[in-house]
């Protein structure tokens, strides 16, 4: 009698305690940009999950002072010197590119920030519009990569927004 108690009591405990964890942490996914077009540019890039709505934060270095526009494009490949291997800008969703929230825009259009005199920079968006690793093709940021482009997106030009070169990449991926 005493070990069915015991045993019963220790499933609970194992039960109660791993759904706690669970609802508790977030799904989070940290990765590190390299240096593309022979810049030495550097930085992380965070995507954090709950609740239903991821968190992308990027903190970037090594860039020239002015605005830069980041994007996430459709391949996990950042092998070319230039981060071309990567692709497109993610549009699994096929709209036109644009600015986020406003009208058409890609999945990936995340829009464009500003380094500082000293290169440093940093960009943060919240969305119900991604998930880490759901399997739904039209929200899955993973297998994609950041890009980090050389100069600033206008929200117009189709289907790059005319930001320049990539000088920074990586792969989304665990």
């Amino acid at each position: 009698m005493k070990k069915s108690v015991l045993l019963s009591l220790s499933i609970m405990a194992l039960l109660f305690g791993c759904k706690t964890k669970t609802e508790t942490k977030p799904n989070e996914l940290t990765i590190t940009l390299e240096p593309k077009s022979g810049t030495n540019t550097s930085g992380t890039a965070v995507f954090s999950e709950k609740g239903g709505y991821v968190t992308f934060t990027a903190v970037i270095a090594g860039l020239t002072p002015g605005v830069h526009a980041i994007h996430i494009h459709e391949k996990s490949d950042c092998s070319a010197a230039d981060a071309t291997s990567a692709g497109g800008h993610w549009n699994p969703t096929f709209k036109k590119h644009g600015k986020w929230g406003q009208a058409e825009y890609h999945k990936g259009d995340i829009g464009n920030f500003t380094a500082d005199a000293n290169g440093n920079g940093k960009i943060t968006l919240t969305t119900n519009e991604w998930c880490i690793g759901c399997g739904d093709e039209t929200k899955d940021v993973l297998g994609k990569a950041i890009i980090v482009h050389q100069g600033s997106d206008d929200f117009t030009t189709q289907p790059t927004g005319n930001a320049g070169g990539r000088v920074a990449c990586t792969a989304i991926i665990r």
